[in-house]
């Protein structure tokens, strides 16, 4: 279902909100990727940045069309392995709930509360074929680090660490629904993260994510309630950022052959392949394809 590829791409970056394109990308092919789970957020268009092979999908698609919640994740994560993407980078656009982590400033966060409502599709498996991924991690550290180390060598530096409040959207919270995640010890808030990081540790993609912050969410007394003209105005000013952080990461990309990610299903698969139908085998291809190799 797939169009191949002729080598491994090293590196996906996923796209949020005004991030639409990867200027300094080159020899670009754009590629329609038909799969099980429908199309991607967009054509994904592979080149190279820094000399490394490249992979950019814009989340929201280039004309920002999807809102949080209909965002094709499965497809475009099936699509990414499909086409031997080794690990994932992804770029969003967040609130915060601390004072410190200020409105233009970088997180590179560690952890994730789901506040969505479970509408999102947020698993490959089913339909005969059961598992179950180990998820007290969600981001891969050395990914993480290395994220960080790029946020340095942009100039920008960025806040290591912090949950992720993950909500349902398309609206922004309420004043009630910010403290209330400040209580928790949260210190971010979005509405992407999620089901995305678990897709990518069932594909068994390494994943981190690169967030910046636009606003104060609705809790800070000193600041107006946030609407998307604040958000996208300081929006601006962060895609630039955040593409300089993605060009230092890419030139000196980690080592993932130890995460972890990378053999997450060989414990988190319950059915014996024997017993998987032939329609799921066909189905989860690219991602059953190392587990089931693995097993011959």
């Amino acid at each position: 279902m797939s169009v191949p590829v002729p080598q491994p791409i090293e590196l996906a970056v996923l796209g949020g909100s005004g991030f639409y394109d990867m200027p300094g990308l080159a020899a670009i092919e754009e590629i329609a990727v038909n799969t099980p789970f429908g199309k991607p957020s967009d054509v994904i268009r592979v080149g190279t940045l820094e000399g490394v092979r490249v992979a950019f999908l814009a989340r929201h698609g280039r004309r920002h069309t999807l809102l949080p919640s209909e965002l094709p994740q499965r497809a475009n994560f099936w699509a990414l392995k499909s086409l031997e993407v080794q690990r994932v980078l992804a770029v969003s656009a967040v609130g915060s709930l601390r004072e410190d982590y200020r409105p233009g400033e970088l997180v590179v966060p560690d952890q994730i509360i789901d506040r969505t409502r479970g509408g999102r599709a947020a698993t490959f498996f089913g339909e005969g074929v059961v598992a179950h991924v180990a998820f007290g991690d969600p981001f891969s550290d050395v990914m993480r680090q290395s994220v960080i180390a790029a946020a340095a060598a942009a100039g920008a530096g960025a806040h290591d660490g912090g949950s992720y409040i993950v909500i349902e959207g398309p609206a922004f919270g309420t004043r009630a629904e910010s403290e209330l995640y400040r209580s928790w010890g949260a210190s971010i808030v979005g509405m992407t993260a999620l089901p995305e990081a678990k897709l990518a540790r069932e594909a068994e993609l390494p994943y981190a994510l690169l967030a910046a912050v636009t606003d104060y969410d609705s809790w800070h007394a000193g600041h107006d309630a946030v609407d998307a003209a604040t958000v996208f105005t300081v929006l601006r000013k962060n895609v630039e950022l955040s593409r300089e952080v993605v060009r230092a990461f890419v030139a000196a990309l980690p080592d993932v052959s130890a995460c972890p990610a990378v053999t997450a299903l060989d414990a988190a698969l319950v059915t014996p392949p024997a017993a998987i139908p032939g329609m799921a085998l066909e189905r989860l291809a690219p991602i059953l394809r190392r587990r089931l190799e693995a097993k011959r």
